[in-house]
């Protein structure tokens, strides 16, 4: 119980439970993410359908990882499985490492979404989508011009920015007709898996959740490198830094083209608290006499719900297929279509 506070991706857990529960109990469920990392975030799910077992029953549970990366396939399966996994004998087989996780589902590691099976399945993508490649457009006087990075002339072994003397392609394509920043960041990897997603979501069911650093399409200027956990120039030493771009959430609810309903952007604080979380710690700090541990669970809340900290830096955004919710309008049953405070968890709040 201690990690489900602590922890704030033990909550997703809660949430697939819950959106598989809203759905009908599908017997077959897929658990889906997008750059898995070390593992720690399936693990942390697939242990709370361990501890909601009674309510899982003998659905056939399977895991499904989206990783470019083998080294880090690796990573991951050293955390889920131990040693039960293996590779493909074939480089092009879309299976390219399987195994069985230590709570006894099948899992499988996938180069990209489009190799994943269909089916019923909820998508998480948490930190995945500010680490994609952005283009960077500039208005000015004659127009939009792309950002694009060239070597200074002036310092050896220097880059610099610069604007494209003309309109690229990118520029004609990617931006809206309405945008009225002046400075635009936009992710079209992005929006291509959205509508990937929207298009698996509409048509076969499920949900996805995405939690990232991100806005609702006000900021500007977000790209930003980081190296030793520091900001670092993203110009300085390519290679040896993290570089990110805050999400476009408006831009990514535009590729949905409202085929799927869309919940938030809204901060961690509403969604963890949504979700529970405050009656979590009261329950926790009632029943613990450790002043030690008392302490950590007060910090721990504190660095997740603090707008000043992560509670307001980090969103999230549910991506549901029309058929989920459904209202009763005059006696009769309605489709309500478009964006709104409708019961998804974490999007409302909790009745108790």
């Amino acid at each position: 119980m201690r990690e489900v506070l602590t922890n704030p991706v033990s909550l997703l857990g809660i949430w697939c439970v819950s959106e598989w529960v809203a759905a009908g109990k599908p017997k077959e469920f897929q658990l889906v993410e997008f750059g898995p990392g070390r593992g720690s975030l399936i693990s942390d799910v697939l242990r709370v359908l361990k501890q909601l077992k009674s309510v899982v029953g003998e659905s056939a549970v399977s895991v499904h990882l989206v990783e470019v990366s083998p080294k880090l396939s690796k990573v991951q399966a050293q955390s889920l499985t131990g040693e039960d996994s293996e590779t493909a004998d074939n480089e092009n087989d879309p299976v390219y490492r399987r195994g069985t996780t230590k709570t006894g589902h099948p899992v499988y590691w996938y180069r990209g979404m489009e190799d994943v099976p269909r089916g019923f399945s909820i998508y998480l993508a948490h930190e995945f989508f500010d680490a994609l490649p952005i283009h960077k457009f500039q208005k000015t006087d004659k127009g939009w011009r792309e950002m694009l990075i060239d070597i200074d002339p002036q310092v050896a072994n220097k880059l610099r920015f610069v604007l494209s003397p003309s309109a690229s392609l990118a520029s004609s394509t990617l931006l809206q007709a309405d945008e009225e920043r002046e400075h635009v960041e936009v992710c079209p990897e992005g929006g291509v898996l959205v509508q990937r997603l929207t298009n698996r979501i509409s048509e076969d069911g499920g949900a996805a959740l995405i939690a990232d650093y991100g806005h609702a399409g006000d900021k500007m200027d977000t790209f930003r490198g980081f190296r030793g956990h520091k900001l670092h120039d993203v110009l300085v030493a390519p290679g040896t830094a993290d570089l990110t771009a805050d999400v476009d959430f408006r831009y990514l609810r535009r590729m949905t083209d409202e085929r799927v309903l869309t919940f938030g952007p809204i901060t961690q604080q509403q969604f963890l608290r949504n979700m529970g979380i405050d009656v979590r710690l009261q329950v926790l700090l009632r029943s613990c006499t450790d002043s030690s541990t008392r302490k950590q669970l007060v910090q721990g809340f504190d660095m997740m719900m603090n707008p000043e900290k992560m509670g307001e830096r980090f969103k999230f955004v549910a991506l549901v297929p029309h058929s989920r919710i459904a209202v009763q309008t005059r006696g009769k049953k309605a489709e309500q279509k478009g964006a709104a405070a409708l019961p998804v968890s974490g999007f409302s709040e909790l009745g108790l």
